[in-house]
């Protein structure tokens, strides 16, 4: 079960956040094999000082227009994978909505299965 936090700042066109969303699932679907359904986003709009960026960090030129994808989710990909995935996550964020890929900033907290509660406080993988 992946847990997707997407983070973007405010002034964006209504539902674009939303849109990143879609992408992120159909992203992770395809490359990643997230099931069916598993889709839970917390999706934030921030003003200029709710989002702290470097512009110039590692090189990359980033603009206002970064968006922030945090995903928590049970360990096991592969490196290949993940390369895969942040690859086809940023592609796809600039074919269907025109973000730069440099402002496209992926990260991935991998836990343990039993760190999961679905709901009615049951530990489901463990």
């Amino acid at each position: 079960m992946p847990l997707v936090r997407i983070d973007i700042r405010k002034g964006r066109p209504p539902g674009f956040g939303a849109r990143v969303g879609a992408i992120v699932y159909r992203t992770m679907h395809a490359v990643m094999s997230v099931p069916a359904d598993d889709n839970f986003q917390i999706i934030g709009e921030h003003d200029a000082h709710g989002l702290v960026y470097d512009p110039g960090y590692m090189g990359i030129p980033r603009t206002d227009g970064i968006v922030f994808v945090q995903i928590t989710l049970s360990q096991g990909r592969s490196l290949d994978v993940k390369k895969a995935f942040y690859r086809e996550l940023a592609d796809r964020l600039h074919a269907e909505l025109g973000v730069r890929r440099e402002d496209v900033l992926i990260n991935l907290v991998e836990v343990h299965k039993e760190n999961w509660s679905f709901g009615n406080g049951v530990a489901a993988y463990a």
